[in-house]
């Protein structure tokens, strides 16, 4: 059965990204103001430095945590990054080339180039939603038995224990309700005036209360560790690293253009072997010594006084930077309820999201300095902190408890199927056995 639109939250959602994409398109292909296509770059999640940061890739990875078993998460994900860095890749070699294309052919000016690539951009939105629609109810997180085993069981004397509980407590519990009726209310004076900060707080405790208490005290440590991976990462972010080097040696373009897109593509295809390499050393040591050179390499960056020692450095950070990606999103998969996946999923991307963005506010200040290449020595000496710490904390935790369920249906399917057949061959045996019996009786 296909997608329903009255039916499926998730398809509603992904759909609602499609949409937005459309209108972000149009938005940049038809108009000029700023304002204007501000507005249209947050409204449609375009993102500044070609990575996909948005709040759709938390929902595509729950999505594609649900639809594996532990056994092959970490290959589809692995996979999962590997196509969405190559098509990050092909669309940026793409886009240049038909501006180049457009310019020398044509002599268009470079805004009418600009508004034909975002047509192209709508119209890959419309193909988004297309396939959108193809998906299936098994995308859907689907209703777990285990809320339903946590209804209590109450017996006669417990209710009545309970009642008489009730009684004696009733008017000291009264009397509180009507102490805290006063101060909530908003025309009582007693009421306290509480300021917009401990009402935002307020809403962000009552939106993690709705994810369990043993999810939260996982997942406090791994937010505060991947807050300061993305400081790191924000404050010396591709970009900029290509404009220190420009600043630095003076490449040609053409030549700072070639290595990005080396860069760009040996991280896509590095990430192939994350799912592979989890399996063998586990997804915490696949996160942590794979991690491990890229963040070296981002530390001594400014110390090379060559180019293509500098480069070196940056086809070691690029090559590897990409392999921690799948195995951290099979990790919250494995450490988190099957039904928490996509907000926590969705968390953790804001937070990385919002961390970053302080990062390149903390290397213009010391750029404005001359001091950029402390940027660099802090981003490395933050991402190395990151590597200890995701180890120290994380590798003995024991992974997939709460997919206990299905992995004992699993198991007892297979029991059920080894029987089966050790039954079938007992059976043919048998015919066989009464087969030369008849036939010697005959004799």
């Amino acid at each position: 059965m296909q997608l329903q639109f009255s039916d499926y939250r998730i398809g509603l959602i992904l759909f609602g990204g499609s949409f937005l994409m459309v209108l972000s398109g149009i938005a940049f292909a038809v108009f000029e103001n700023f304002w204007i296509l501000l507005l249209a770059a947050v409204i449609g999640v375009v993102s500044a430095t070609g990575g996909d940061f948005g709040p759709f890739r938390a929902i595509e990875e729950s999505i594609l945590s649900q639809l594996t078993t532990p056994k092959t998460r970490s290959d589809v994900l692995a996979w999962y990054v590997t196509t969405s860095s190559v098509g990050s890749a092909i669309g940026s070699e793409a886009s240049g080339r038909i501006i180049r294309y457009l310019l020398a052919s044509y002599g268009w000016q470079l805004v009418d180039v600009y508004h034909t690539l975002f047509w192209i951009y709508t119209a890959m939105g419309f193909v988004n939603a297309a396939l959108v629609l193809l998906l299936t109810k098994a995308c859907e997180l689907q209703p777990s038995e285990e809320a339903y085993s946590q209804v209590p069981q109450e017996d006669g004397r417990g209710s009545t224990e309970l009642d008489a509980g009730e009684d004696r407590n009733g008017a000291s519990a009264n009397s509180e309700d009507q102490g805290n009726d006063l101060q909530s209310s908003p025309n009582s004076p007693f009421a306290p005036s509480p300021s917009r900060v401990r009402r935002y707080w307020s809403s962000l405790g009552t939106w993690l209360a709705q994810i369990s208490a043993p999810t939260r005290a996982v997942m406090y440590k791994l937010w505060f560790l991947l807050a300061i991976d993305s400081i790191a990462d924000g404050m010396v972010p591709y970009p900029l690293t290509n404009y220190y080097m420009d600043q630095k040696f003076h490449p040609a373009k053409s030549t700072l253009g070639d290595v990005t897109a080396v860069s760009y593509f040996l991280g896509a295809f590095s990430s192939v072997f994350a799912g592979p390499l989890a399996k063998k050393i586990g997804l915490i040591n696949t996160m942590v010594f794979t991690h491990i050179p890229s963040s070296a390499a981002v530390l001594v960056f400014p110390l090379p006084g060559s180019l293509w020692m500098t480069v070196i450095l940056l086809i070691i950070r690029a090559g590897l930077n990409n392999m921690d990606q799948a195995p951290r999103s099979a990790f919250i998969a494995a450490v988190v309820k099957p039904e928490e996946r996509t907000a926590v999923m969705g968390i953790t991307s804001m937070l990385r999201t919002l961390a970053a963005t302080t990062g390149p506010t903390l290397t213009g200040l010391l750029a404005g300095n001359d001091q950029f290449w402390i940027a660099f020595v802090a981003a490395g000496a933050f991402r190395l902190a990151y590597d200890v710490g995701l180890y120290v904390m994380f590798v003995n935790m024991k992974l997939y408890q709460h997919e206990g369920g299905s992995a004992a249906a699993d198991e007892r399917r297979q029991i059920s199927n080894e029987e089966s057949l050790e039954m079938e061959e007992l059976v043919s045996d048998t015919d066989s056995l009464v087969s030369d019996g008849g036939l010697e009786s005959l004799k």
